[in-house]
């Protein structure tokens, strides 16, 4: 994929909206709510990381998942995200997304532990 010129639009699917808010509740819960905001910023900083270069250093063609899926791992955007509080430590999620002409869909934003074919859709 040729780099795009400047920052692509991203879509994100009612699946990654929802992996997005499950991940934010379970850190809320169980480490409050300062660790939830900066999962959120973290989550927003890799975003727009994918968004200015979706073939940036740490992102990874998947073909084993499905035709034109890439993963890239939030913890490749910690530093830019940390801002004035402490960054996130150990972040446990991947950004799932394809490229497309103008635009990135991100289809998913799964834990790492997960078997990712089985959440993967194919288009």
């Amino acid at each position: 994929m040729a780099k795009p010129a400047g920052r692509m639009r991203v879509r994100l699917s009612p699946s990654a909206r929802s992996d997005i808010r499950e991940a934010l509740v379970w850190s809320r819960e169980h480490f409050g709510e300062g660790a939830a905001t900066r999962y959120q910023k973290l989550i927003q900083q890799a975003i727009a990381d994918i968004a200015g270069d979706p073939d940036r250093p740490g992102a990874r063609e998947r073909p084993e998942l499905a035709p034109g899926i890439r993963t890239y791992h939030l913890f490749n955007s910690r530093e830019r995200a940390g801002g004035s509080g402490a960054a996130v430590k150990q972040p446990r999620h991947l950004l799932v997304y394809r490229p497309r002409q103008d635009w990135i869909d991100v289809v998913r934003v799964l834990h790492d532990a997960r078997d990712l074919a089985r959440y993967v859709p194919e288009e």
